[in-house]
């Protein structure tokens, strides 16, 4: 794993290989709740210890549902806008690029971005 990229999440288990008539069992479940896992770069976890940006696990979980969602409809790099903070956002490696707090943004340009997600905290 690239030491400059933090998880917030344990890295799981790959589940052994299963034939076809069994049920899916709990290691199998894991490894789908770990592919939705959201990576902080090291240039983002350092931005938010020193801006103070704190982020609950519940508003991460939302992070990472909408992250799927704009994966979904072809969106690689967007905006996430929260109460408090902005975070720049690779969906499609589920990582976090870098983070501001709200003060910050309201005098940025951000580039490089094709697409913008609000979460409600």
């Amino acid at each position: 794993m690239d030491p400059r990229i933090q998880s917030f999440h344990r890295p799981l288990p790959i589940p052994k290989k299963r034939s076809l008539n069994q049920k899916p069992n709990a290691p199998f479940q894991q490894f789908l709740q770990e592919a939705k896992e959201i990576k902080v770069s090291k240039h983002a976890m350092e931005r938010m210890r020193h801006r103070k940006i704190e982020i609950s696990e519940q508003t991460w979980t939302k992070i990472g549902e909408k992250m799927t969602e704009a994966s979904k409809k072809g969106v690689d790099q967007s905006l996430v806008v929260l109460n408090d903070a902005a975070l720049v956002v690779s969906s499609k490696n589920r990582t976090v690029v870098t983070a501001m707090d709200r003060n910050e943004t309201q005098s940025q340009i951000f580039t490089n971005i094709n697409g913008t997600i609000f979460v409600n905290e």
